[in-house]
Protein backbone atom coordinates (compact mmCIF):
# COMPACT_ATOMS: atom_id res chain seq x y z
CA UNK A 1 0.00 0.00 0.00
CA UNK A 2 1.45 3.47 -0.93
CA UNK A 3 0.02 7.02 -0.51
CA UNK A 4 0.87 8.60 -3.79
CA UNK A 5 3.56 11.12 -1.78
CA UNK A 6 6.18 10.79 -3.80
CA UNK A 7 9.68 10.55 -1.71
CA UNK A 8 12.51 10.20 -4.70
CA UNK A 9 12.89 10.42 -8.68
CA UNK A 10 15.23 7.79 -9.71
CA UNK A 11 16.17 7.26 -13.08
CA UNK A 12 16.12 4.24 -15.51
CA UNK A 13 19.55 2.32 -15.79
CA UNK A 14 18.38 -0.47 -17.90
CA UNK A 15 15.26 -2.03 -19.52
CA UNK A 16 15.89 -5.34 -21.00
CA UNK A 17 13.11 -6.94 -22.80
CA UNK A 18 12.78 -10.44 -22.72
CA UNK A 19 10.17 -13.54 -23.36
CA UNK A 20 8.99 -13.48 -20.29
CA UNK A 21 8.80 -9.59 -19.46
CA UNK A 22 11.03 -6.52 -18.87
CA UNK A 23 14.09 -6.64 -16.25
CA UNK A 24 13.90 -2.73 -15.21
CA UNK A 25 16.90 -1.86 -13.42
CA UNK A 26 16.46 2.10 -11.59
CA UNK A 27 19.12 3.92 -9.90
CA UNK A 28 18.01 4.97 -6.28
CA UNK A 29 18.70 7.42 -3.39
CA UNK A 30 17.56 4.67 -1.46
CA UNK A 31 20.69 3.19 0.48
CA UNK A 32 18.53 0.62 2.59
CA UNK A 33 16.05 -0.98 0.53
CA UNK A 34 15.77 -4.87 1.14
CA UNK A 35 15.03 -8.16 -1.74
CA UNK A 36 11.55 -8.41 -1.69
CA UNK A 37 10.87 -4.68 -0.92
CA UNK A 38 7.85 -3.27 -2.92
CA UNK A 39 8.92 0.19 -4.31
CA UNK A 40 6.07 1.86 -6.73
CA UNK A 41 7.54 3.25 -9.88
CA UNK A 42 5.49 5.97 -11.41
CA UNK A 43 2.93 4.37 -9.56
CA UNK A 44 3.09 0.72 -10.23
CA UNK A 45 3.95 -1.79 -6.93
CA UNK A 46 7.17 -3.46 -8.23
CA UNK A 47 8.99 -5.91 -6.11
CA UNK A 48 12.58 -5.89 -5.49
CA UNK A 49 14.41 -8.41 -7.07
CA UNK A 50 18.13 -7.83 -7.26
CA UNK A 51 20.17 -5.13 -5.24
CA UNK A 52 23.71 -3.58 -6.56
CA UNK A 53 25.10 -0.57 -5.10
CA UNK A 54 22.63 2.12 -5.44
CA UNK A 55 19.96 0.34 -7.84
CA UNK A 56 17.42 -2.33 -7.72
CA UNK A 57 16.33 -4.63 -10.16
CA UNK A 58 12.31 -5.35 -10.90
CA UNK A 59 10.72 -8.19 -13.13
CA UNK A 60 7.89 -6.28 -14.73
CA UNK A 61 5.63 -8.99 -16.10
CA UNK A 62 3.79 -9.59 -19.29
CA UNK A 63 0.20 -8.35 -17.56
CA UNK A 64 1.68 -5.44 -16.18
CA UNK A 65 3.41 -4.56 -19.56
CA UNK A 66 0.04 -4.40 -20.96
CA UNK A 67 -1.44 -2.35 -18.93
CA UNK A 68 1.16 0.18 -17.80
CA UNK A 69 3.55 2.83 -20.61
CA UNK A 70 6.94 0.21 -19.31
CA UNK A 71 7.55 -1.31 -22.53
CA UNK A 72 8.57 2.25 -24.02
CA UNK A 73 11.20 2.71 -20.82
CA UNK A 74 14.38 3.42 -21.87
CA UNK A 75 17.65 4.14 -19.93
CA UNK A 76 17.67 7.76 -18.80
CA UNK A 77 14.29 8.16 -17.87
CA UNK A 78 13.41 10.17 -14.61
CA UNK A 79 10.83 8.12 -12.70
CA UNK A 80 8.85 8.78 -9.32
CA UNK A 81 9.59 6.61 -6.28
CA UNK A 82 7.97 5.60 -3.37
CA UNK A 83 8.01 3.28 -1.08
CA UNK A 84 5.93 0.87 0.63
CA UNK A 85 3.71 2.38 3.77
CA UNK A 86 4.37 1.14 7.30
CA UNK A 87 2.02 0.53 9.61
CA UNK A 88 2.31 4.30 12.06
CA UNK A 89 3.07 6.24 9.04
CA UNK A 90 0.77 9.09 7.79
CA UNK A 91 -1.23 9.21 5.13
CA UNK A 92 -0.57 12.21 3.21
CA UNK A 93 -1.92 11.41 0.18
CA UNK A 94 -4.57 9.08 0.03
CA UNK A 95 -4.72 5.18 -0.03
CA UNK A 96 -2.84 4.22 -3.72
CA UNK A 97 -2.35 0.39 -4.21
CA UNK A 98 0.11 0.65 -7.17
CA UNK A 99 -2.46 -1.02 -9.52
CA UNK A 100 -2.01 0.81 -12.91
CA UNK A 101 -5.67 1.20 -13.81
CA UNK A 102 -4.55 1.86 -17.35
CA UNK A 103 -2.34 4.19 -19.32
CA UNK A 104 -3.86 8.25 -19.94
CA UNK A 105 -2.54 10.23 -22.48
CA UNK A 106 -1.53 14.11 -21.97
CA UNK A 107 -4.53 16.23 -24.15
CA UNK A 108 -3.37 19.85 -22.51
CA UNK A 109 -0.59 21.86 -20.23
CA UNK A 110 -1.50 25.22 -19.42
CA UNK A 111 0.36 27.31 -16.33
CA UNK A 112 -2.56 29.58 -14.64
CA UNK A 113 -1.05 31.86 -12.12
CA UNK A 114 0.94 29.67 -9.95
CA UNK A 115 -0.15 26.65 -10.78
CA UNK A 116 -0.64 24.14 -13.69
CA UNK A 117 -2.99 22.48 -15.08
CA UNK A 118 -3.48 19.27 -17.52
CA UNK A 119 -6.05 17.52 -19.13
CA UNK A 120 -5.50 13.60 -19.41
CA UNK A 121 -7.47 11.65 -21.55
CA UNK A 122 -8.45 8.97 -19.39
CA UNK A 123 -9.37 4.97 -20.31
CA UNK A 124 -12.90 4.41 -18.85
CA UNK A 125 -11.97 2.57 -15.66
CA UNK A 126 -10.75 6.15 -14.79
CA UNK A 127 -12.84 7.97 -16.19
CA UNK A 128 -15.90 6.08 -14.82
CA UNK A 129 -15.58 6.36 -10.96
CA UNK A 130 -13.51 9.56 -11.01
CA UNK A 131 -15.36 12.93 -9.78
CA UNK A 132 -14.15 16.62 -9.73
CA UNK A 133 -12.22 17.36 -6.30
CA UNK A 134 -11.68 13.48 -5.84
CA UNK A 135 -8.30 11.80 -6.17
CA UNK A 136 -6.88 10.34 -8.73
CA UNK A 137 -2.94 8.88 -9.17
CA UNK A 138 -0.59 10.23 -12.18
CA UNK A 139 2.70 8.09 -12.62
CA UNK A 140 2.85 7.74 -9.14
CA UNK A 141 1.56 11.19 -7.31
CA UNK A 142 -1.43 11.62 -5.10
CA UNK A 143 -3.64 14.13 -6.88
CA UNK A 144 -7.03 15.84 -7.05
CA UNK A 145 -9.47 15.83 -9.91
CA UNK A 146 -9.95 19.57 -10.61
CA UNK A 147 -11.95 19.11 -13.01
CA UNK A 148 -13.48 16.87 -15.66
CA UNK A 149 -13.68 19.32 -18.68
CA UNK A 150 -15.67 17.12 -20.50
CA UNK A 151 -16.38 12.79 -20.98
CA UNK A 152 -13.00 10.56 -20.63
CA UNK A 153 -11.18 13.66 -19.71
CA UNK A 154 -9.86 14.55 -16.25
CA UNK A 155 -7.66 17.69 -14.98
CA UNK A 156 -5.59 17.73 -11.98
CA UNK A 157 -3.80 20.94 -10.89
CA UNK A 158 0.00 20.77 -9.98
CA UNK A 159 1.05 22.96 -7.54
CA UNK A 160 4.92 24.47 -7.61
CA UNK A 161 6.05 21.50 -4.97
CA UNK A 162 5.14 18.49 -7.50
CA UNK A 163 6.16 20.45 -10.48
CA UNK A 164 9.73 20.81 -8.72
CA UNK A 165 10.00 17.24 -6.57
CA UNK A 166 8.63 14.61 -9.39
CA UNK A 167 8.63 14.17 -12.98
CA UNK A 168 4.97 16.04 -13.56
CA UNK A 169 6.97 19.08 -14.21
CA UNK A 170 8.08 17.62 -18.00
CA UNK A 171 4.83 16.41 -19.41
CA UNK A 172 3.54 18.08 -22.47
CA UNK A 173 0.80 17.07 -24.44
CA UNK A 174 1.08 13.81 -25.78
CA UNK A 175 3.01 12.43 -23.29
CA UNK A 176 1.39 8.77 -21.46
CA UNK A 177 0.92 8.29 -18.11
CA UNK A 178 0.00 5.52 -15.51
CA UNK A 179 -3.29 6.22 -13.81
CA UNK A 180 -4.64 4.74 -10.72
CA UNK A 181 -8.61 5.82 -9.65
CA UNK A 182 -9.41 5.98 -6.50
CA UNK A 183 -9.62 2.74 -4.33
CA UNK A 184 -12.86 3.83 -2.67
CA UNK A 185 -14.34 4.70 -5.82
CA UNK A 186 -13.53 1.33 -7.89
CA UNK A 187 -15.29 -0.29 -4.58
CA UNK A 188 -18.22 1.71 -4.49
CA UNK A 189 -18.50 0.98 -8.31
CA UNK A 190 -18.04 -2.57 -8.06
CA UNK A 191 -20.54 -2.87 -4.93
CA UNK A 192 -23.52 -0.81 -7.11
CA UNK A 193 -22.72 -2.52 -10.26
CA UNK A 194 -23.27 -5.93 -8.56
CA UNK A 195 -26.46 -5.07 -7.18
CA UNK A 196 -28.03 -3.75 -10.39
CA UNK A 197 -26.70 -7.00 -11.78
CA UNK A 198 -30.10 -9.58 -12.49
Amino acid sequence: MFTGIVSAVGRVAEAAAGPEGLELTIDTPYPDLALGESVAVDGACLTVAAMGGSRFTAHVVRTSLERTAFGGYGAGRAVNLERALRAGDRLGGHLVQGHVDGVGAVRMVADRGDARLIDIAAPAAVAGVSIPLGSVTVDGVSLTVNAMPEPGVIQVSLIPFTLQHTTLGALRPGDAVHLEADTIGKYVAALLQARAAP
